[in-house]
């Protein structure tokens, strides 16, 4: 049976700062707990880590930068949910963000703003004004895999420490299997 772990040798993520993009470093107070592990990059993709290390897709959460339009601001936010799952973006996200219309931000504004690689991109170390939509459905999960800002590697994390983020909250995300 998969674990969250895996097939992969975790260690604390303070003491691996190569392992991580550069605010994900800065922010590791806010997670003291986390661990990381180095990944062959061409298998940061959810699906394919999950084949490749043994992990379990029910442990393992996407973050994704959503974008969204009021009265000519721009409202970001991060939207983590677990792999096994979809998240309403256009129904719960929207109507959370206030906006009328919401997208998926562009690859190379993610990027930018965050500071991470895409296909890495975590709810960790993001800039300080956006709120972090955490899924229920991660948080009942106990520790979940997610990015490390970088596509080399994976953090393996309580997923009550990510509920606990600064900006964080708790949302019913998923949409119906």
């Amino acid at each position: 049976m998969a674990t969250p772990e895996g097939t992969l040798t975790w260690e604390p993520a303070d003491r691996h700062p190569d392992l991580l993009a550069a605010p994900v470093a800065a922010a590791l107070a806010q997670v003291p707990g986390a661990q990381v592990a180095p990944i062959d990059p061409t298998l940061a993709d959810t699906a394919a880590f999950c084949e490749a290390y043994d992990s379990d897709p029910a442990h393992s959460a996407n973050c994704v930068v959503v974008a969204g339009k009021r009265g000519g601001e721009v409202r970001r936010a991060a939207v983590l949910v677990l792999a096994t799952d979809r998240a309403d973006i256009n129904g719960v996200v929207r109507r959370h963000l206030d906006v009328r219309k919401i997208s998926f931000a562009p690859m190379d504004e993610a990027v930018e703003l965050t500071g991470m690689e895409y296909g890495g991109i975590t709810p960790v170390g993001l800039p300080a004004d956006w709120p972090v939509l955490v899924d229920e459905g991660v948080v009942a999960a106990g520790r979940v895999v997610i990015g490390s800002g970088i596509r080399a590697s994976k953090l393996l994390i309580a997923a009550a420490d990510l509920a606990g983020l600064p900006t964080a909250e708790t949302v019913a995300l998923a949409l119906p299997r």
